[in-house]
């Protein structure tokens, strides 16, 4: 099953819940897309696949300039990982296909 497509997202911030939608385009082992939010929209970079894990990096800007890492495994619909904020941690990340 392919793993391209949107995904209803939230994410555990220590600023509360983030609801966002992730777009996910492949292109063989890497992949590019967006996750889109209440704050704005965030590119998604240096995206790579392993089996059906991917990792990812995300440049916020809002509300403080910050580097994401993110990591996430694809089941069907589900999406399930989590996004490093460096000194806010790892926040806890879940989603499901539109």
């Amino acid at each position: 099953m392919s793993i391209d497509g949107s995904y209803d997202c939230v994410t555990k911030s220590p600023m509360g819940d983030q609801a966002s939608v992730v777009t996910i385009v492949t292109n063989g082992d890497t992949f590019t897309g967006t996750n889109e939010g209440s704050m704005g929209s965030m590119e998604l970079e240096d995206g790579k696949i392993d089996g059906n894990t991917l990792t990812w990096v995300m440049n916020m800007t809002v509300p403080m300039p910050m580097k994401l890492e993110g990591t996430a495994t694809i089941e069907g619909d589900t999406l399930t990982g989590s996004v490093n904020a460096g000194a806010f941690g790892e926040m806890a990340m879940t989603g499901t296909r539109k």
